[in-house]
């Protein structure tokens, strides 16, 4: 099997994690509803636990965290679910070009319902410029929502300066997080963050499960509305029932980021460090400001040299992607990367490698002598 470099697309399932997965589907596999006996207690206290875990990488509250089935759900409630405010007279968003689909689209639904739309630009390094930010609120201004690190580039965007943009408006400020929650601890823990989207399946947990961290300002709480009713339960936000070992692997997840981080950085750092090292004399163009870049994500095109071909060739060695598996079904160039100056050719050019703490070790130079005979 080849060597798997498409971490961003979704993770392994950490050993820890895993344990906890197994012990709510096997042991302890009670209804989180359950009030009458003691299976039910346990899976309510293991909810409550994933809670504070989950809340204590940004720095929230237990009863700030609604649980989903990860950050497309979550996405969608933080921005469909303030519809309402259009009665309030606030009927303005403001994203950027290079969101994730999950966010671009449900920004879509919005202008289509009335709302006007503004999709700030961004430039060849793949961050938003903060000032453009600010310069495109107005008093109607409902929602600002910015990702926190950009899936197919790794490019993280300035979250503290827009924060800082954002200080007298009173505007709700998203952050998409699926890439960044427990790699990037810092940005999240900004208080002037309202809304947070998170997907379990990007930190070492299962697929299906996820969270959205709703800060209340002061006393009062987001004014968000569900997309779907029945059950009452997540405070009604949510409703159905709560998938216990999913929502306990993902606390499980979110604490482990914490406690491993620094461990977990110097690891892909050195894994980023052997993957220029063999490349760089290949001559390959990286993909964004390398300075804003995470550990983990390397997306580069070499001269010439289409991606599909790349893939290709490189199929029995590594594992690598050529854009958001959200999308891999259409073979229009990236949006992303469109957005930041590219030309079609250049963009079907990019491929992205993305790894972890979890991967083994990798044939670098099998890897660049691949690439080099293909020049």
């Amino acid at each position: 099997m080849p060597v798997y470099l498409d971490c961003n697309a979704t993770t392994p399932l950490a050993p820890e994690v895993r344990k906890t997965l197994l012990c709510y589907l096997d042991e302890d596999f009670g209804n989180e509803g359950s009030r009458t006996h003691e299976f039910g207690a346990r899976a309510k206290q293991a909810v409550q636990r994933a809670r504070d875990q989950v809340a204590a990488v940004v720095g929230a509250k237990r009863d700030e965290v609604v649980f989903t089935s990860g950050a497309t759900e979550s996405n969608n409630l933080a921005i469909l679910g303030l519809r309402a405010e259009a009665n309030a007279g606030r009927s303005h968003v403001i994203t950027t070009r290079i969101e994730h689909k999950a966010v671009l689209e449900p920004c879509d639904l919005l202008e289509r319902s009335g709302f006007s739309v503004t999709r700030v630009a961004v430039d060849s390094s793949g961050a938003v410029d903060p000032e453009a930010i600010r310069v495109a609120l107005r008093p109607e201004t409902a929602l600002v929502s910015v990702m926190q690190t950009n899936n197919e580039t790794g490019v993280r965007q300035p979250l503290d300066a827009i924060a800082e943009r954002l200080a007298d408006h009173p505007a709700y400020f998203h952050v998409d997080a699926a890439q960044g929650f427990g790699k990037d601890l810092e940005p999240l823990r900004n208080p002037r963050i309202d809304l947070i989207s998170i997907s379990g399946h990007k930190l070492y947990a299962p697929k299906g499960i996820g969270a959205l961290v709703a800060r209340r300002r002061g006393y009062e709480r987001i004014p968000l509305q569900p997309l779907m009713v029945g059950g009452g339960q997540e405070r009604g936000l949510r409703p159905g029932t709560l998938p216990v070992a999913l929502i306990a692997a993902l606390g499980a997840a979110a604490e482990i980021s914490v406690r491993d981080c620094a461990r977990r950085h110097a690891i892909c750092r050195d894994i980023r460090r052997q993957a220029l090292d063999a490349l760089m004399p290949l001559g390959p163009r990286l993909t964004g400001d390398q300075s804003l870049v995470m550990d983990h994500v390397l997306n580069l095109a070499f001269p010439g040299l289409d991606s599909e071909a790349l893939m290709v060739a490189l199929k029995d060695l590594v594992a690598i992607s050529n854009g958001s598996a959200c999308t891999s079904s259409s073979y229009s160039p990236s949006h992303v990367l469109k957005a930041m100056g590219m030309s079609d050719d250049e963009a079907n050019g990019c491929v992205r490698l993305s790894w972890c703490h979890l991967t083994p070790v990798v044939d670098w130079e099998a890897v660049a002598g691949r690439i080099g005979g293909l020049l």
